[in-house]
């Protein structure tokens, strides 16, 4: 179910705006409504998934042949582990490693303060669009989450 806010078009003689035909506060009652029933059936999707996944694991740990290849699957990582850790020893290789360390951390900083630009500059230009240097036009895309908030009793 969607909402629309449509303006009815203005009276050009008159000059007079006509109100619209659903008025903000039952646009924010119904969105408020449509996303609690979306956290509802979220929730009860991931419990039935949940219930479900653990049925799926109870087949795989009851077989005998997929258990011992699990057992030498994790072997096998704890070995490969263990190598990396050795190989990461080495100075050329823990140089290395701490240099895409940092670089991924700059790049985490980068990406966060281009977030907050690009936001103010969408908010102050009314636009979601940007050109970059290249002459590529981007598109703003936002990704708004839900977290539970924590809540001492």
């Amino acid at each position: 179910m969607y909402i629309v806010d449509v303006m009815e078009p203005q009276d050009t003689a008159t000059d007079t705006p006509k109100t619209s035909s659903v008025n903000g506060g039952e646009i924010l009652i119904n969105m408020g409504a449509m996303i609690k029933n979306h956290i509802t059936s979220i929730d009860k999707l991931s419990d039935e998934a949940k219930k479900f996944k653990e049925m799926l694991d109870d087949i795989f740990a009851n077989n005998p042949v997929y258990v011992e290849h699990d057992k030498a699957a994790k072997e096998a990582a704890k070995l490969k582990t263990a190598t990396k850790a050795e190989i990461l020893k080495q100075p050329q290789a823990a140089d290395l490693n701490n240099k895409v360390r940092n670089l991924r951390s700059e790049i985490k900083e980068l990406k966060g303060a281009l977030s907050d630009y690009l936001q103010e500059y969408a908010r102050l230009s009314g636009v979601n669009e940007i050109e970059d240097e290249n002459g590529e036009v981007r598109e703003i895309k936002y990704d708004a989450k839900l977290i539970k908030k924590f809540n001492p009793k």
